[in-house]
């Protein structure tokens, strides 16, 4: 697959398992992973990062998502400089001087908690998202500030992992 994922919903249920559950359900970290390679024109293969990603927590094989750290460990062990941001208010600028960035947060709705991660990157339009929302077509407009962005949707929680292209592949 040589496109981007806008929205893992599309997923159908039966292709790209991840552990006992669908990518539709808990593939965010994979997906992210492969929007990141896409967008600095990298090769990349879904079933290859399932199976890596699925290896990295033996006894839960995908079924509870991807962990942060495993998304870190599969870009550094790659020659990619990763650099972790935990402040919001420095998301602006950590973006801007990054190839690409994954970024992880945790949502609320009511009674209902989750996690999600997105693959984003700055334009002169602003920051431009993708596999945001359960509704996405395309990619998503954040608008000019990250920060402001995450602040209007409640997001919490959040880490930002700035990724820069090894020297070699450039």
């Amino acid at each position: 697959m040589e496109e981007l994922i806008y929205n893992q919903f599309q997923i159908p249920k039966e292709q790209w398992r991840y552990g006992l559950r669908s990518s539709a359900a808990t593939g965010c970290g994979w997906i992210a992973t492969h929007n990141a390679l896409r967008l600095m024109d990298l090769p990349s293969e879904p079933e290859q990062l399932i199976r890596e990603y699925a290896r990295q927590l033996p006894l839960i094989h995908g079924n509870a998502g991807t962990s942060l750290f495993g998304v870190y460990r599969f870009f550094q062990k790659r020659g990619f400089s990763v650099e972790l941001t935990l402040r919001r208010k420095k998301f602006d600028e950590a973006v801007k001087g990054a190839t690409v960035a994954i970024l992880f947060y945790r949502w609320r709705r009511k009674w209902k908690f989750g996690a999600h991660f997105v693959t984003l990157h700055h334009t002169e339009e602003g920051f431009i998202g993708y596999n945001t929302y359960r509704t996405s077509t395309g990619p998503d407009h954040y608008g000019a500030s990250l920060d402001l962005f995450l602040k209007r949707r409640k997001y919490f929680g959040c880490v930002l992992m700035t990724i820069q292209k090894p020297e070699e592949t450039v």
